[in-house]
């Protein structure tokens, strides 16, 4: 049986909380995106727009996806050679990343670029979840989820709120 929307919305950020991800990290990383652009800008507002990405439904059919492949690859369930390119994050493979993409695009294409940048640097939270020697679990689809989700809030908070930005003024 499917999930009533509020339940699929409790099992993804409980997911998301065993794996090790607080959505106070994730606001931070909006944070640190948008606070060059919007003046009056606060990590709270930044975790509104957080919990407003993750109640979208295909946000949290996202979350569960990436998290269960991930969670599979761990316990050596899956069968070669997608567990080892899973296992080793094969930088050729991509699938994690339009998995991201697809949470990126609830938003605009302000998202896209939100999310190179924040693939590339992998800052704070991102770095933590993609180091890959000092924890035994996978996180090669929750790093790219993180991210997306960081820049979908980043993307929805420029949309919400032209007037705050120094560009208005």
């Amino acid at each position: 049986m499917v999930q009533s929307g509020s339940k699929l919305h409790e099992v993804a950020l409980k997911k998301l909380n065993d794996r090790g991800v607080e959505l106070e990290e994730i606001a931070e990383l909006v944070y640190d995106l948008q606070s060059p652009y919007l003046t009056e800008l606060s990590v709270d507002l930044c975790l509104e727009n957080v919990k407003a990405v993750i109640r979208k439904r295909e946000v949290q059919n996202a979350i569960l996806t990436g998290i269960e492949l991930d969670v599979l690859t761990e316990q050596g369930k899956l069968s070669s050679p997608l567990q080892e390119i899973i296992e080793e994050d094969e930088s050729l493979y991509g699938i994690d990343e339009i998995l991201a993409l697809s949470i990126v695009n609830v938003y605009g294409s302000i998202g896209f670029t939100n999310y190179g940048f924040l693939d590339k640097t992998k800052p704070k939270l991102i770095k933590r979840l993609d180091d890959h020697t000092h924890s035994k679990q996978t996180h090669t689809f929750l790093d790219d989820i993180v991210g997306a989700i960081a820049a979908a809030a980043a993307s929805r908070l420029a949309h919400d709120n032209p007037g705050i930005s120094k560009i208005m003024k």
